[in-house]
């Protein structure tokens, strides 16, 4: 058995999928391990030590796996942003180009109140896209977001510098070249 050091050891890639060409970062490797998983859930913990975080906002789908982790560490609520039509009671919308095509994320009208200390999470930061519109969602129901975490980062696709150009600072745990 091959000894895992770094987060990024227990991520496989998965070639030609779902599209031919794009090199698929597959973090359920790394969850399925004991070991993989707290490493992962405690480094994107660790830049945030001693602020003060009121929720964490998980982007769908497997930014709900680390986020309900990281809020179980944290003792502090989870909210998720969910694809359009997946959430119940009232919510607002955002839309977004992906890069075929656009998307619509919602969040519950009343899941942030104005002043909470958001931290945002991902498995994966790629074009940005997703994290833009979850970070417009948080704002317009009041939330101020003290960072955004991610397992992956793939710096070629320009995902961070979008971010950190709208002033908002990234916490990637790896990143990978290619898309």
């Amino acid at each position: 058995m091959q000894k895992r050091q770094t987060v990024k050891d227990y991520i496989r890639t998965i070639v030609d999928f779902p599209h031919e060409g794009i090199m698929f970062r597959d973090v359920t490797t790394l969850f399925a391990d004991p070991r993989g998983f707290r490493m992962c859930v405690d480094q994107l913990l660790h830049p945030y030590a001693g602020m003060q975080i009121d929720k964490v906002v998980g982007l769908e789908a497997r930014g709900f796996i680390l986020g309900g982790a990281i809020a179980h560490q944290l003792t502090v609520g989870f909210v998720p942003v969910r694809k359009k039509g997946k959430l119940p009671g009232r919510t607002i919308s955002q839309d977004y180009k992906l890069e075929y095509g656009e998307a619509i994320v919602e969040i519950h009208d009343d899941a942030i109140q104005p002043g909470e200390k958001i931290l945002l999470v991902d498995d994966l930061l790629a074009t940005g896209g997703t994290a833009e519109a979850g970070i417009k969602l948080i704002e317009r129901l009041g939330g101020e977001i003290i960072g955004c975490a991610f397992v992956v980062d793939l710096p070629e696709l320009g995902g961070r510098r979008r971010l950190e150009a709208m002033g908002y600072e990234v916490h990637a745990l790896c990143d990978f070249e290619g898309t």
